[in-house]
């Protein structure tokens, strides 16, 4: 008897803590569109999509859907990943020359949640789409992450290997330990010798600026100063473990600034950026005293600065476990905005506020706090029997400046 109070108890508590549905609204489908109809306003540079989970099938398609529409809607020419700088640029080259095969330019990310069918498919997608287009409507693939050494101190030392073969053959002595494999077992005296190699690397690009691009380009001694930023915001991570996710966010925030500069340069004034969630929104949300790249980004654009989110009702995916296994999880997430919704048919559509907001009822409920789905790559199963865990707190109209619905969301399989 008493184990069957407690259990109900439970149950109980669980419902109250993940939350019941609310109200349809009515005509919703009045205020919805398809991705391929999704309207951008004028004067947008930067378009960012957030992911709710990265482990979801519908999610990982968004990238291809989104960007293949803001191509044929946009001119939108730049695709830009929450993944590492170096291995984006070995993506890039495959999409353009066709090095190697779609999922090897995806593994150069080392980025297990992007291992999967959806992503080479995406990766393969930009080849052929290059491949049948003329110069001046080619993509462009990049990573905006400094998590990685490997392919970034490989574009720094293959730059010198051209320009300074002096340069290179000291570089490479002084960076032989750094690596992926082993980047989590340097000391701090090594991190702190490494930190003051690649200054030494940042001031002769800088200094020889003009001897390095007579013996190359402008281009590649960009890119090479870039590479050598990149391992230096690498190293500093590790070096200010306390402040990791701000600095990474800030990180983020400045390289794709230099995407921007560097594409603005070719001829490229707009970048679609995709991310998850937390790192797209502009209010900071996640926790407090964190600073979201969305946040710096609507500080740097203003309304050049376009966010769209993702939410689901029901989500089946696939995140690491804090073992490091990777496992399914399934979780509900009810809240104002997508039970407004809950009787529209389409399993994914889009939500833009601009036009929600024609309705009183949905202009009231994009303006009001409520939980929103927000899961990273790391998860426990009795996480979803507390909303705390797999939701964040935020104001849609003003984390976004629209969201995508999934209603029922799949799991991605990971290829190992």
């Amino acid at each position: 008897m008493e184990r069957n109070f407690i259990v109900v108890m439970v149950i109980l508590l669980a419902v109250l803590l993940t939350g019941c549905s609310s109200k349809a609204a009515d005509n919703a489908e009045s205020f919805i569109s398809t991705i391929e109809a999704m309207n951008i306003p004028d004067g947008v540079k930067v378009i960012g999509l957030g992911e709710a989970t990265h482990g979801n099938v519908e999610f990982q398609e968004l990238k291809k859907d989104v960007f293949e529409s803001l191509i044929k809607q946009e001119n939108v020419r730049v695709f830009v990943i929450e993944g590492d700088f170096g291995g984006g640029q070995q993506i890039n080259d495959f999409i353009l020359n066709g090095t190697g095969t779609a999922e090897e330019a995806v593994n150069t990310l080392d980025y297990t949640i992007y291992k999967t069918e959806q992503m080479v498919d995406l990766v393969q997608w930009m080849h052929d789409y290059n491949a049948t287009t003329s110069e001046e409507e080619k993509i462009y693939f990049y990573g905006n992450d400094m998590q990685r050494y490997d392919y970034s101190k490989k574009g720094v030392l293959d730059f010198y290997q051209t320009v300074n073969e002096n340069a290179f053959i000291d570089y490479e002595s002084k960076l032989e330990h750094v690596s992926n494999e082993n980047m989590r077992e340097l000391t701090t005296d090594q991190l702190n010798d490494i930190n003051q190699t690649i200054e030494e690397i940042i001031q002769d690009l800088q200094s020889n600026e003009a001897a390095y691009i007579e013996k190359s380009n402008k281009e590649a001694h960009t890119l090479a100063l870039q590479y050598a930023q990149i391992m230096r915001q690498r190293t500093q991570l590790f070096l200010n473990e306390k402040d990791y996710m701000q600095l990474r966010d800030e990180y983020l925030a400045q390289n794709l600034q230099w995407i921007m500069e560097f594409e603005t340069a070719r001829g490229n004034e707009k970048v679609f950026f995709n991310g998850h969630n937390g790192h797209v929104e502009k209010t900071s949300a996640s926790l407090a005293g964190y600073k979201s790249m969305g946040h710096y980004l609507d500080e740097q654009y203003g309304e050049a600065y376009f966010a769209i989110g993702t939410d689901f009702t029901k989500s089946k995916f696939q995140s690491k476990n804090g073992s490091g296994e990777r496992k399914t999880y399934k979780v509900k997430n009810n809240n104002d905005l997508t039970d407004a919704f809950s009787k529209v048919e389409s399993n994914i559509f889009y939500v833009d506020f601009e036009i929600a907001e024609e309705s009183e009822v949905l202009k009231d409920i994009i303006s009001k706090e409520q939980k929103m789905a927000n899961i990273g790559d790391d998860f426990r199963y009795w996480y979803k029997f507390l909303k705390m865990f797999y939701t964040i707190e935020m104001t849609p109209n003003e984390a976004y400046d629209g969201v995508i619905i999934v209603k029922e969301a799949t799991p991605t399989r990971v290829n190992e």
